[in-house]
């Protein structure tokens, strides 16, 4: 299992990767806020162990309602000093699968991790998206077009995947910024025009019908478009 470990604490991480390493999961470990958002939601992972406060401008549950925003069901651990019922409760709420207070024993969190594991192999994560001869397979990061590949930078694809899984609903540009750039971007930036134009272009290229739209003053969505689009466009 492909684990990421996010975590300031020196020595709480290396206690950690090395029980986890020794149950056979692979681990990476990131130890600021900054670098644990960008791996987090830049990758996929079978299993998050998140700390609640970290440096870096931003905290555990930040970057646990990033991955959230961006329909990311990986399990995530939350461990905190913070033991109160509020504090507990808030970090469920914010998307936590399980909340462990420290200091903890490192057999409990292993057994909490296996019981994670466990439900996730329950759900059933789709292993295509479509959007009529658009497919995108989220575990390979692949793209095709009508059969053949579309080679896409990170961002083009992590637009492009927030959308397929929101197929058919309009997407806000806020609700995009949020999900494939963290909390870094002004509202107000084109950051998001450009690279929907890049990737309308590796997208729709060589006549084939649009499927993703602009929906003017509110976002963007994708969808086959009707047959009346599609003859206008011929």
């Amino acid at each position: 299992m492909r684990c990421l470990l996010i975590e300031d604490d020196t020595q709480t991480a290396a206690l950690i990767r090395e029980g986890l390493q020794q149950a056979r999961h692979e681990v990476e470990v990131c130890h600021d806020g900054a670098s644990g958002l960008a791996r987090a939601t830049g990758e996929r992972w079978d299993l998050v162990v998140l700390d609640r406060m970290l440096p870096g401008g931003l905290d555990g549950l930040a970057i646990l309602g990033a991955m959230r925003l961006r329909d990311d069901t990986t399990p995530v651990l939350v461990l905190s000093a913070l033991s109160s019922l509020d504090e507990r409760v808030r970090g469920l709420r914010a998307g936590g699968d399980d909340y462990l207070t420290k200091p903890f024993a490192l057999d409990e969190l292993l057994a909490r991790v296996e019981a994670l594991v466990r439900r996730a192999g329950q759900r059933v994560e789709p292993e295509q998206l479509s959007v009529g001869d658009l497919t995108l397979e989220p575990r390979t990061r692949r793209v095709f077009r009508q059969g053949k590949p579309v080679l896409l930078q990170p961002r083009e694809y992590q637009l492009l995947e927030y959308l397929m899984r929101h197929q058919g609903e309009v997407v806000t540009r806020k609700m995009l910024l949020a999900a494939v750039w963290g909390y870094h971007f002004d509202p107000e930036t084109n950051v998001i025009d450009v690279q929907m134009s890049r990737l309308r272009n590796k997208i729709d290229k060589e006549g084939a019908p649009a499927l993703i739209r602009t929906v003017r003053g509110v976002g963007f969505t994708i969808a086959v478009p009707a047959q009346d689009d599609v003859d206008a466009d011929g």
